[in-house]
Parts: structure tokens; sequence; C-alpha cells
């Protein structure tokens, strides 16, 4: 069984940071990339950031661009999501996830992610 498990959210005021951290696990767990999206109330998950394990190749939203970075360690199983300048705009539940194939733009699709952790709430206040 594979498991993702989200922690670092939490509550900051705008122009804070916060630092995401995923670990995965489960037998013979591995991916061909991993990322994160975001949900916030009443709107659709959107896609936030994601690293392909192979050449290292990142990718993010237009909104987060110079101001989120995704990195990971693909040995150890584990994405990390640091977020600096954060917006109002910016709350929502952050969910880490995992794909098993895939290229982008396919990798902007949460479709494309067969596993997903559970979430962490961030939130910045005004």
């Amino acid at each position: 069984q594979v498991q993702l498990v989200e922690s670092g959210g939490g509550l900051v005021q705008a122009g804070g940071s916060l630092r995401l951290s995923c670990a995965a696990s489960g037998y013979m767990f591995s991916s061909y990339a991993m990322g994160w999206f975001r949900q916030a109330p009443g709107k659709e998950r959107e896609f936030v950031a994601a690293i392909v394990w192979s050449g290292g190749s990142t990718y993010y939203a237009d909104s987060v661009k110079g101001r989120f970075t995704i990195s990971g360690d693909n040995a150890k199983n584990k994405i990390y999501l640091q977020m600096n300048s954060l917006k109002p705009d910016d709350t929502a539940v952050y969910y880490c996830c995992a794909a098993r194939w895939g290229s982008w733009p396919l990798l902007s699709n949460p479709n494309q992610y067969a596993y997903w952790g559970q979430g962490t709430q961030v939130t910045v206040s005004s």
C-alpha cells in the first residue's frame, strides 16, 4: 500500500514563508514524477508544481513562479515545496501526489497522478 504524508502547513501572514514536506512509502514504491496541487474552498484542485526524477526537470503554475520552489530526494521518496512571498490567494489545502509515468504538460493534470496524500492546510492572512 503506497502512502503519501504531507507536513509543514500552517497559518502565516502575507509575505511570509512556509516549507511543505511529503514522504512517500510503500512496498516497492517508485515514481516517474511527484508534484503538489492545491484546492481552495469552492474551487477545483489546481496544479502548483511538479518534479520529474529523471533529469530533475521542474514545472510550476504561473501563479507561483518565482515564489515557490519544488525539490526532492528520489532515493528517499521525499519532496518539498518552499513557499515564499505568500499571498492570501495561496490559502488552500495542499496535496502531494506521485505519477508513475507522464510528460509535460500532462503532469499539470491531476488525473495523471496515481497516488495522493491527505493534504495539509495552508492559510495566509492579510
